[in-house]
C-alpha cells in the first residue's frame, strides 16, 4: 500500500506542493510573530523595517492589519507624496510610530522639516524633523498583509498554525515509515542473500563429502579387485 503511494508520481507532486505551502505559511507566520513580538519595530536589517498598520488613517491605501516595508533613506531623497514612517513627539500620538504621506517639505539651517497627513484625516500632522523619520515605505507585501489580518483572530491564528504543522508532521511521519519499510525490505533481501549463500555453502560441503565418500568407495573397490585378481593368479599358479 505504502509502496503504491510512494510510486504514485501525481500524488507525490501534490503532496510536495501541499507540504511546501504549509512550510512557507508556518515560516511566514513565525516571521511576523517574531517581528511584532520581539523587535517592537525598533530592529532594522540593512536599513529595512517592517510595520503593521494599526489605525485607519491611511485608508484606502493602507488598511488596518496591512504589513508595510520601509527603508531608511537620506532626507533629501524624500519627496512630496511619499509615505514615511516616523516617531511622533507631540500630542496624543507622542511616542508612537506613524505612517503618513508627505504633504510639505522645507529646509531650515540644513535640516529637513516634513509635514505629513493621513489620507483619511482632515488635518495635517505636527511638523517633524528629519531625525524623527525611520524610513520611506517601499512595499506592501500582499501575502504577509493577508496572513497578518487573519492571525489577529485568535481562532484563525491557531488554525493556521495547527493545520500546517499537522501537514508537516504527517509528511515527516510518512517519510519515516517509507524509509523504515525500505530499510526492512533491503534487510530482508540481504538476509535472503545470506541464506542463499549459506545454502550454497552447505550444498558445496555436502557435495564435497559425497565426492570424498565416492572416492573412498572406488578406492575400496579397487583394493578388493586387486586382491581378487591376486588370489586368482595364485590359484592359477598352484594349478600349474
Amino acid at each position: 500500500m505504502l509502496n503504491k503511494l510512494k510510486n504514485n508520481k501525481a500524488l507525490k507532486i501534490v503532496g510536495n506542493i501541499i507540504y511546501g505551502i504549509a512550510l512557507i505559511l508556518v515560516i511566514l507566520i513565525l516571521i511576523l510573530v517574531l517581528i511584532q513580538r520581539i523587535s517592537n519595530n525598533n530592529m532594522a536589517l540593512g536599513g529595512i523595517r517592517i510595520y503593521s498598520v494599526v489605525t485607519g488613517s491611511m485608508i484606502p491605501k493602507y488598511e488596518i492589519g496591512d504589513i508595510l516595508v520601509s527603508m531608511e533613506v537620506e532626507p533629501e531623497e524624500i519627496k512630496v507624496g511619499d509615505d514615511i514612517t516616523y516617531s511622533s513627539e507631540e500630542g496624543a500620538s507622542s511616542g508612537k510610530l506613524i505612517t503618513h504621506s508627505v504633504v510639505n517639505i522645507r529646509e531650515e539651517d540644513g535640516v529637513y522639516k516634513f509635514t505629513t497627513r493621513g489620507i483619511a484625516n482632515n488635518a495635517d500632522d505636527p511638523e517633524i524633523s528629519e531625525e524623527q523619520v525611520y524610513g520611506k515605505v517601499i512595499y506592501k507585501p500582499v501575502i504577509l498583509s493577508f496572513i497578518n489580518k487573519i492571525i489577529k483572530n485568535v481562532y484563525a491564528f491557531y488554525f493556521l498554525i495547527i493545520v500546517p504543522m499537522a501537514i508537516i508532521i504527517a509528511k515527516m511521519m510518512v517519510n519515516f515509515i517509507l524509509r523504515r519499510e525500505e530499510e526492512n525490505t533491503n534487510l530482508s533481501e540481504e538476509n535472503k542473500e545470506e541464506i542463499n549463500e549459506e545454502e550454497e555453502n552447505i550444498n558445496l560441503e555436502n557435495k564435497a563429502e559425497e565426492d570424498i565418500k565416492k572416492k573412498e568407495v572406488f578406492e575400496s573397490k579397487d583394493v578388493i579387485d586387486d586382491e581378487t585378481n591376486k588370489k586368482k593368479k595364485e590359484e592359477e599358479n598352484d594349478k600349474k
